[in-house]
């Protein structure tokens, strides 16, 4: 976890016990629990770190342990959406947060929508991944009931194993276009995060909503992220929700995958969506690029671009002509000059700042 982040607990409306954390500076953001998570490992994951460091570069990023995962109560009964809304309420009270923006991805995004529909006053902007209007349980006719089935049955038996075949299964279908670390990660994640009753648990009631009622309600700004070929949630359900909610900008995202990873072309469009949705920083802030930019030397900033390409030290020093150790040594100095520390944040703050645009083949 880094040495930033703040983990303290709240108290939802039945009792139950929330874990958060808060990471960064700026104007909040907070994130809605999607189905598993786990905070503490969360930060050291291929597949969510990237988000995380995405949403706190800019804004003090508040985020929480869903009931039944992580480091919140594993011993809950009642996840019904509205115990989830709740429980995001319960985080929103307890950070005393006035006006923020809302993320939700995955089932996220469903119980992002409806604290929004019910809260006009403190959402100011909201943006959804990966959500729908109607669950499949109750489309017309319902849709995948085998393949849903099985998908709960693939979690009671095996989740609770070493052998991550079961959990690969719905890896699978989540980000099937993912890196072998970044699959792994989730697999990882699914074991650690919940306990396999308290995932089918969760997961189970989603099946079952439908808010083509609720969704007109919304009342922000609002920005609908979907895969065309997500195999999880149909496309049509996400472009069905963006055009319930009034005003709502809808962006279809070219990836196979439930909701997109780093590794992935959609996730450079992704990124630019998200910064042209959200609202403008304080000058302050907006300038603080520009100041460390001029700080860069014309070397450093030539490594500071490969290293938003994607390539590693030794590629680096091939394409410059310098020493490996000369451009580890630069890359040290630059994570010290823009304040940052670790390649992965380095990557997204690079890339936001305009560099890599053009990634280098190697």
């Amino acid at each position: 976890m880094p040495r930033s982040e703040h983990v303290s607990f709240c108290t939802s409306r039945d009792g139950t016990r929330l874990a958060f954390a808060t990471l960064g500076a700026g104007p909040p953001l907070v994130r809605a629990a999607h189905w598993l998570s786990h905070i503490n490992h969360e930060t050291q994951c291929p597949l969510w770190a990237p988000w995380i460091s995405l949403f706190a570069r800019r804004h003090k990023l508040f985020r929480y342990d869903g009931r039944g995962c992580g480091l919140s109560d594993r011993s809950v009964n009642d996840f019904s959406l509205d115990r989830c809304v709740e429980d995001l309420e319960a985080v929103v009270e307890s950070c005393n947060i006035d006006r923020f923006v809302l993320v939700g991805a995955t089932i996220g995004a469903i119980t992002a929508l409806v604290y929004a529909a019910r809260h006009p006053e403190r959402v100011s902007r909201l943006v959804l991944v990966g959500g729908f209007a109607v669950g499949r349980s109750v489309r017309n006719p319902p849709e995948r009931t085998e393949e849903t089935a099985l998908e709960l049955k693939a979690i009671e038996i095996g989740w609770g194993h070493d052998n991550p075949a079961y959990r690969q299964f719905v890896t699978s279908m989540l980000i099937p276009d993912a890196t072998s670390d970044q699959a792994r990660s989730l697999n990882d994640l699914m074991r650690i995060a919940a306990s396999p009753d308290a995932a089918i648990k969760r997961l189970r009631p989603f099946h079952m909503l439908d808010v083509r009622a609720i969704a007109p309600k919304v009342q922000c700004p609002t920005l609908v992220f979907h895969s065309r070929a997500d195999a999880r949630i149909p496309f049509e359900q996400g472009r069905a929700l963006a055009a319930l909610i009034p005003g709502a900008r809808f962006v279809a995202l070219d990836s196979r995958n439930h909701w997109v990873v780093d590794t992935e072309r959609a996730w450079t469009q992704f990124v630019g969506e998200l910064d042209s949705f959200m609202p403008e920083l304080p000058r302050q802030l907006a300038s603080k690029s520009a100041t460390v930019l001029e700080a860069l030397t014309r070397r450093e900033m030539q490594i500071l671009d490969l290293v938003a390409g994607g390539l590693d030290n030794k590629a680096i020093s091939r394409r410059l002509g310098i020493s490996e150790k000369t451009v580890r040594n630069g890359v040290s100095t630059i994570f010290s000059k823009i304040g940052i520390n670790g390649r992965p944040k380095t990557i997204v703050w690079a890339r936001n700042a305009g560099f890599g645009l053009n990634p280098p083949t190697e």
